[in-house]
């Protein structure tokens, strides 16, 4: 959640222009309740009293000691002359020196002259082989007695917030600015209804602020983050909540399939039964297609489980209705990969008005934006008029001059991949708002699907097809044992000579371009060893090397995308015995003869990325390999993610690791751009229980009270977390 109208006063009213502009620039904080929302992301201890005798080197310590002596020295820098402050204490069982430079020298100059007794905190640090503080807190005591031993247990016991920080305004500014506004938490309108935040015994909001900033004990610290995270599920699921209420009462026409039309004539022809995951998630969506009101439906599945097969199904259920359905795809190669096997599967059905086409038989379309003049008119033509009940398509299924005969449903395939104003430009193009079917390869977490995709119902696919093969995968150590490489070229060539064929991927395409990116590298990549390996280096290295002979070709984004399909079609035709590709073949590239994949510098991917890698192969009866290389050393985190990856097939589970070890700004991926206040003290993984509670709380107060009229605080949580920016966010996955 974010700031509330009676925490709207701008921060240079409270702070002075000055520190609200670096508020503004560095952190994005303008008022008082964006300040008050900026929680700290720990709490420093400074922790048990140390004696000066047993001071440790290079960590934050207290003391309590006397001062002995003070002095300011000057001397010349670089800069003209400055001062610097010295200033020793002692405890009786050592001595420590103090020092303070330049304009820091004033204050304590005066505060600490001989004989004064304080405490002291900082980091131990060495100088002319002497310990010392530099610039440390202190706290001068004053008093005798019970008093004084009162004040010091609380000050060295004290919780010391620690906040998202930058360069140009540290910690211990902010908290100072904190400090100032801290008052007006009282007038923090609280989002939560009154009987919820009683019935779970929550704190009022601004308690619970006030103890995020400045707690007194670590239970503090659990009652107020308990409270906020409750705000945050709470107020983003009513959100997603409301989005689903709305949806239900938008029209649509009902879409059912009819007797012995093209979904029965197609389920005739399959070779295969469905399995039963597949026939039950065709069951919800036929039922949602049924109702007068847009399905929006969420379908994620394991790799390879058949969610292509499901959609299909789905697609001619709405052909059968007298209505089309398109499918969005997010890279040509993918498109045209599915124009592919969708026109396979449905032979002769795929013909309608061509010679050799069945009765009951729709025309499939393929539009891209690179085809041809010619054939872009005709396909254009075909959705206008009608003759395409199917059509499968990029980004250029958006553009204007694209019209439908009657749009009944969109599948989105891979929604991570697309923005909220794509898929509502294509939703668009229907009469009246067509079903939506989203379909995922990457297994999500119940949580992150409860947060992201909240506004869409989810059905889960986690059973693979008969004939699905298992896919064993091992890590091979290049560095640490070169002879395992050897042997991994070995296994592709055995594979080739059994009649196989083998993928080889590359982080990296190799080219003129790809040195171009490489010179605007950060510091960071650039201290990475070396540039990740690429496609075009490999696959020479391999022609000439442990695969000379074999039939070798390459596949990445820049290609050509004549020359992409024709690598591919060859690719599928068992022409080529290896291809050396990017990422590009990530989803949907269906190569059933495909079982072994060698993945070079495989620490350069993510789980989720080298799961949804290793399930290209595998796709037909004979048992897939997939070969993780990497020079990374065992006991690097980099080698556990490839380690995890190699333990398990379940998808679900990776993802859950993949969440696990991403810094909880990436949590949501890109749903967490322009939505700086949407998670802060709520984290997906760990807080599931709060976030099926809330959804449950959300949907009762929802189906209630649509329009929040009884629920004025929440209502202006609300607007601030939907405010123009961010309204993208809950249709961005």
């Amino acid at each position: 959640m974010e700031r509330v109208p009676a925490l709207d006063e701008p921060l240079k009213k409270s702070l002075g222009p000055a520190t609200a502009k670096v508020m503004a620039e560095a952190l994005d904080l303008h008022t008082v309740g964006d300040l008050l929302h900026h929680y700290p992301r720990r709490y420093a201890e400074r922790g048990e009293l140390t004696t000066l005798a047993d001071l440790p080197l290079d960590e934050h310590v207290t003391v309590v000691a006397q001062v002995a002596d003070a002095r300011v020295h000057t001397f010349n820098g670089s800069k003209g002359r400055g001062q610097r402050l010295e200033v020793t204490i002692t405890d009786g069982s050592g001595r420590l020196q103090l020092v303070f430079f330049g304009k820091g020298v004033h204050k304590p100059h005066h505060d600490l002259l001989p004989g004064t007794r304080a405490m002291f905190a900082g980091k131990v640090s060495l100088f002319n082989r002497r310990l010392q503080l530099a610039h440390p807190s202190y706290e001068l005591l004053r008093g005798d007695g019970e008093d004084r031993t009162d004040k010091i247990d609380v000050w060295a016991g004290a919780l010391i917030p620690i906040y998202p920080a930058t360069t140009k305004l540290e910690s211990w500014k902010i908290a100072k600015a904190v400090d100032a506004v801290l008052p007006s938490a009282v007038d923090a309108v609280d989002p939560l209804p009154d009987a919820l935040r009683e019935g779970r015994g929550l704190a009022e909001l601004p308690d619970a602020l006030r103890l995020i900033h400045r707690p007194r004990t670590k239970a503090d610290i659990a009652t107020a983050r308990e409270r906020l995270k409750w705000d945050e599920a709470f107020v983003l699921q009513v959100a997603l909540a409301r989005r689903r209420h709305a949806d239900t009462q938008l029209p649509a026409v009902a879409r059912r399939p009819v007797p012995e039309g093209i979904l029965d004539a197609f389920d005739a022809k399959l070779p295969f039964t469905l399995t039963d995951g597949q026939k039950k998630v065709s069951k919800e969506i036929f039922d949602d297609l049924a109702t007068d009101h847009p399905m929006h439906r969420l379908l994620q599945g394991e790799v390879g489980s058949g969610k292509t097969m499901v959609a299909l199904r789905a697609m001619l259920a709405v052909v059968d209705s007298g209505g089309q359905a398109a499918m969005l795809a997010p890279t040509e190669v993918l498109a045209q990969q599915h124009h592919r096997s969708v026109t396979e599967m449905m032979g002769e059905l795929a013909e309608g008005g061509m010679l050799g086409g069945a009765d009951r038989a729709t025309k499939v379309v393929l539009l891209t934006g690179s085809m041809g003049t010619a054939a872009r008119r005709q396909a254009l033509l075909d959705l206008v008029t009608g003759e395409a009940g199917v059509v499968i398509g990029t980004h250029a299924l958006i553009e204007d001059k694209v019209q439908f005969h009657d749009l009944g449903l969109v599948v989105v395939d891979e929604q991570h991949r697309f923005g909220v104003e794509q898929r509502d430009a294509l939703r668009g193009k229907g009469k009246q708002p067509p079903h939506l079917l989203v379909m995922t390869a990457t297994p999500i977490p119940r949580t992150v699907a409860m947060t992201v995709f909240g506004d869409l119902e989810t059905s889960v696919l986690d059973q693979l097809p008969a004939g699905r093969s298992p896919i064993a995968t091992h890590v091979v150590p290049a560095a640490d044992k070169p002879h395992f490489l050897t042997r991994a070229w070995e296994r592709v060539r055995e594979e080739v000579g059994k009649g196989h064929q083998a993928y080889v991927v590359c982080p990296r395409i190799g080219d003129e371009e790809d040195q171009k990116k490489k010179s605007r590298a950060s510091a960071e990549d650039e201290a990475e060893k070396r540039p990740p390996l690429a496609v075009l280096d490999v696959a020479e290295k391999l022609r000439t090397g442990p695969l000379t002979g074999l039939r070798i070709a390459v596949l990445h984004g820049r290609m050509h995308p004549d020359d992409k399909d024709d690598v591919m079609r060859r690719f599928a035709a068992g022409e080529l015995d290896v291809l050396v590709a990017t990422t590009v073949i990530e989803v949907g590239v269906n190569v059933p003869n495909a079982t072994a994949m060698v993945i070079m510098d495989a620490d350069r991917f993510g789980v989720s990325q080298l799961h949804q890698l290793r399930g290209r192969v595998g796709r037909g009866s004979a048992p897939g390999l997939c070969l993780l290389v990497s020079e990374m050393p065992e006991a690097t985190p980099a080698r556990q993610r490839l380690g995890a990856v190699a333990a398990t097939l379940d998808g679900f589970e990776l993802s859950r690791i993949d969440l696990e070890q991403r810094r909880e700004g990436d949590v949501l991926g890109q749903a967490q751009s322009g939505v700086r206040s949407s998670l802060r003290v709520l984290t997906v993984i760990d807080d599931e229980e709060v976030i099926a509670a809330a959804r449950e709380e959300a949907t009762a107060l929802v189906l209630a009270d649509p329009d929040l009229a009884g629920h004025p605080g929440l209502r202006t949580a609300l607007d601030a977390l939907l405010d123009k920016d961010r309204e993208e966010y809950l249709e961005k996955g």
